[in-house]
Order: structure tokens, then C-alpha cells, then sequence
């Protein structure tokens, strides 16, 4: 058996977004997409690379986390002024998980989650209080209503986990919670929620999960995540 082949202990593939960060970030340095020019539209560079949109987003979302890029809401992402000789993406850091594909696993989670804690249907004070800190944060480009906006959101998911009282359950749920903590899922969510409708909108959709969980409505509980999931992926999906 020959062994000189074996593969590296920090070999992965790379996911989708980081192969479009990437052809982005060489075309940048290497002077096809200047300073201060403006790229392609999202649905023209998902059709040059033969990716999907959200793929792109995610792109696009990860080169502005590097300082390379700035989108500007309603006019495009433009080339940042000052860009680096070579590119910025560390060789050996692990990159944030796909947030798209994060939330494909959450749907698959997180109504089953809602059932198992509707089974029990008692009330909870923890999840009631991510409730009512988020339903006070009235300006959203704050950033310290931001962060707390941001904060209560994922520790409210987390919380249901609780709520069902299995330790398996709450295990997962810490998974997912630290996915939500990257700065791909941030930056994604962030430029997604980006006016007080939006947000109270969605404190809305939380109130009516935990009521149909407190009231012992499986059904309904597992209804209200998926759909509040399906609103969160649309909104950080695509944004032009």
C-alpha cells in the first residue's frame, strides 16, 4: 500500500462562495475590476460563473468582510479604494459556513425542534426576554441595537432547544447557534434586516412561534419556524 499520497489532516474542500470569493479577489488585485469601479451585478456574475445567486451573495459578502469591496444599497458593490497587492484570504483559516446552506439545515432542524417543545408546552422566562429585548430595538443601523438585535435573535433559536429539555437537542442547537455567531451569517443577516418594519416583522414571526409552542400546538410551532426560516434565507439570499 503506498502511503506517499496520504492526504493532509487539514484538507477540505472548498465550499461554492469561496471558490467565487476567490475568482473575484484575483480578479481585483490583478487589476480586471479597478479601485473604486463598481462589479458586475450579482445575477450577471452568478451567470458568468455558473453559480447560483445566493453562492455570489455569499461571495460578495465575504470579500466585504476583508476590507476588499463596499456595497452600497441601491446603486451596486464597488472596489474599495485602497486594495491590498495580494489577496487577503488567510491560506490556513478555516472559512464561516455557507449561511445558505446553514439555514437548509436549520429547516430540517429547528421545526422538529418547535414540536419536541411544544410536546411540553410550558412557558420560559429566558426566551420570553430575548423576546422583549429584541421588540425594543427600534433602530437597526445602530450598532449597538445591532448587536443586540443580533444577540437576542440567536439565543431566542437556541433557547426553544431548551424548551424541549433534551440535552441532545440543546447540544445541536449550540452548533448552530456558533454558525450564527460567523461574520459571513452577520454581515449577510445584517445588510438582509436593514429597516424597523423588517425587524418588528420579525419579532412578530418569533411571538408566534413561542405562543404556539407554550400552547402545545405542534403543528403550528413547526408551520411558523419553517415559514420564518424561508423569510430569513429570501431576505439574505439576494439584495441589489
Amino acid at each position: 500500500m503506498h502511503r506517499d499520497l496520504e492526504p493532509s489532516a487539514g484538507f477540505r474542500p472548498k465550499q461554492v462562495y469561496e471558490q467565487v470569493a476567490e475568482q473575484v479577489r484575483n480578479a481585483i488585485v490583478a487589476g480586471v475590476y479597478l479601485p473604486g469601479t463598481r462589479l458586475p451585478a450579482e445575477r450577471e456574475l452568478a451567470a458568468r460563473l455558473k453559480v447560483s445567486r445566493p453562492a455570489v451573495r455569499e461571495a460578495i459578502g465575504a470579500l466585504q468582510n476583508e476590507g476588499l469591496v463596499a456595497t452600497r444599497h441601491g446603486s451596486g458593490t464597488y472596489v474599495t479604494e485602497q486594495v491590498p497587492a495580494a489577496p487577503l484570504a488567510p491560506a490556513q483559516a478555516d472559512a464561516d459556513f455557507s449561511p445558505t446552506s446553514t439555514l437548509e439545515v436549520r429547516l430540517l432542524i429547528e421545526p422538529a425542534i418547535a414540536r419536541l417543545a411544544a410536546r411540553r408546552a410550558r412557558r420560559d422566562p429566558v426566551a420570553e426576554g430575548h423576546l422583549q429585548r429584541m421588540a425594543a430595538v427600534k433602530d437597526i443601523t445602530d450598532p449597538a441595537q445591532q448587536a443586540l438585535w443580533s444577540e437576542c435573535d440567536r439565543l431566542f433559536h437556541r433557547q426553544l432547544a431548551f424548551m424541549t429539555g433534551d440535552a441532545l437537542m440543546v447540544k445541536i442547537a449550540d452548533e448552530v447557534a456558533k454558525s450564527m455567531e460567523q461574520p459571513l451569517w452577520n454581515r449577510l443577516r445584517d445588510d438582509g434586516i436593514y429597516d424597523p418594519e423588517r425587524i418588528q416583522l420579525y419579532v412578530a414571526e418569533h411571538r408566534l412561534i413561542y405562543e404556539a409552542i407554550v400552547t402545545g400546538d405542534e403543528d403550528a410551532a413547526a408551520f411558523y419556524v419553517e415559514c420564518h426560516l424561508k423569510r430569513v434565507r429570501r431576505d439574505i439570499a439576494t439584495r441589489e
